[in-house]
């Protein structure tokens, strides 16, 4: 399922050292070019941000912004800061501006990933949404956020159509 209108993503790299240029991001690339081959995305927005919570806040405000439907963000997700280090703080961040929690799409993803690893556990991704885009935050590894983005692949389609509005009960 193909929603109407090519789902317009943003993503966001939350990393000390990439931020520093100390390290390459091969993440956030990994995820653009994954919603590109499979859901036909339009990338709209990249960014690489330290661990730091008011940045994060800002950016997920900014991208999620009510706009034109034209120009409206649909899909935001976020590669990295999810895990038990002292600074991983994306979850919280998130949770600060995400208006409607959605941690099934977090159970799910984690479920259909568990075949792989029982380390996707470890990951304290969220999920939820602020207005009308819907805000996913994944593991920091190229894999680990490819694979659970792969997990979700199936329904993100009707989930930015139903947020939308594109969706009618009946």
């Amino acid at each position: 399922m193909t929603p109407s209108a090519p789902i317009r993503a943003a993503v966001l790299t939350v990393s000390d050292r990439c931020s520093r240029g100390e390290r390459a991001d091969t993440s956030g690339p990994a995820l653009c070019d994954l919603l590109r081959s499979r859901l036909s995305a339009e990338i709209i927005h990249t960014a690489i941000l330290p661990d730091e919570p008011d940045q994060l806040e800002a950016y997920f405000r900014a991208w999620s912004e009510p706009a034109l439907p034209a120009v409206r963000t649909d899909l935001i997700l976020s590669t990295g800061g999810t895990g038990l280090a002292p600074r991983d703080i994306t979850p919280e961040a998130a949770a600060k501006v995400i208006q409607r929690p959605h941690p099934a799409l977090m159970e799910l993803a984690r479920f259909r990933c568990l075949t792989k690893t029982p380390k996707t556990y470890l990951s304290r991704g969220v999920a939820g949404t602020i207005n009308q885009t819907l805000l996913i935050t994944l593991p920091g590894s190229p894999r680990g956020a490819t694979e659970m983005l792969e997990a979700l692949l199936d329904i993100l389609p009707h989930a930015i159509e139903t947020l939308r509005g594109d969706v009618k009960d009946g």
